[in-house]
């Protein structure tokens, strides 16, 4: 055994192999994740390391599950500060109970795990089908599905088939309500956000991805009303640094040009006021003549 220093790892099994005593592991270079899975000091407590450390803890007993697998199957969705999550057999074996850890019991086929990066973690469609299940909001829910189904292919029907493989699985009943909303064409969690507060105000479902030929280019918008040539999107960092700046000052001319009118929204309006994007892009779709009300 040999301590990698990207990686938490048990520490048990480190001092039994004579890599460390349990002094060194209280001293400054180590920090404590979970009961005998510690971490190099230096690397950030992120979510990521968070669920690499949970697997560690239920190695051959549970699996990494929820926000975390979503995480380590590079299709993150939830917020950064969320407790690992982990998967264990529906009844018997070791009880975790530890702050920042959340544990669910259910059954868990072995068709349902993979492994990434040497843990042991729900596949993208188990993945999916558990969130669609255990986050509380409709909203959330549908954001952490059309990750998976954008970065991950998962498809109705593949949730479809995990609602019959588990008849009475908790919380299955919201399946239907997602299977509705849910998407592989959304790029980014806010997108998803702002088409999900649009259908929250009754608003007509917009057009995503739309490709109109601009400028001679093919620009694509992340959500479009084309029959009044109005654009909605999501103004991330990215679009802040210099060069992607100026990308958007071209591309949104060109568009202006044919007659678009481009709405732009921020992390923080969309968190905060999902209620104000409705309301914008109302104004803008009656001001249009494409709501009459």
């Amino acid at each position: 055994m040999s301590i990698d220093p990207t990686r938490p790892f048990r520490a048990s099994a480190a001092v039994a192999a004579g890599l460390l005593t349990w002094s060194e592991l209280r001293g400054p270079r180590f920090q404590k994740l979970f009961p005998d899975v510690y971490a190099p000091a230096h690397l950030e407590p992120t979510l990521a390391v968070r669920s690499r450390a949970a697997a560690v803890l239920v190695a051959g007993r549970g699996v990494v599950a929820g926000y975390s697998a979503a995480e380590l199957l590079r299709a993150s969705s939830g917020p950064t500060d969320a407790p690992a999550e982990v998967l264990m057999l529906r009844s018997g074996g070791q009880s975790y109970r530890s702050p920042g850890l959340r544990v669910h019991r259910d059954l868990v086929d072995p068709t349902e795990t993979t492994e990434v990066d040497g843990c042991a973690v729900t596949n993208a469609a188990r993945t999916a089908f558990d969130l669609a299940r255990w986050v509380p909001s409709l909203v959330e829910k549908v954001v952490a599905v059309d990750v998976l189904a954008y970065k991950r292919d998962v498809t109705h029907d593949d949730l479809v088939r995990l609602r019959l493989a588990h008849p009475g699985a908790w919380g299955a009943r919201h399946l239907s309500a997602v299977l509705r909303h849910a998407t592989n064409l959304a790029e980014s969690p806010m997108e998803t956000r702002i088409r999900m507060a649009l259908w929250a105000a009754g608003l007509p479902p917009p057009t995503l991805q739309f490709a109109v030929p601009a400028g001679g280019k093919v620009r694509r918008l992340d959500l479009a009303y084309p029959e009044v040539k109005l654009a909605i999107e999501y103004d991330g960092e990215d679009h802040r640094r210099q060069d992607r700046a100026r990308r958007d000052l071209e591309r949104e001319a060109a568009l202006v040009a044919l007659g678009w009118l481009i709405l732009r929204f921020d992390a923080g309006i969309v968190h905060r006021r999902p209620d104000l994007v409705a309301r914008t892009v109302a104004f803008e779709l009656r001001r249009r003549g494409l709501l009459v009300s």
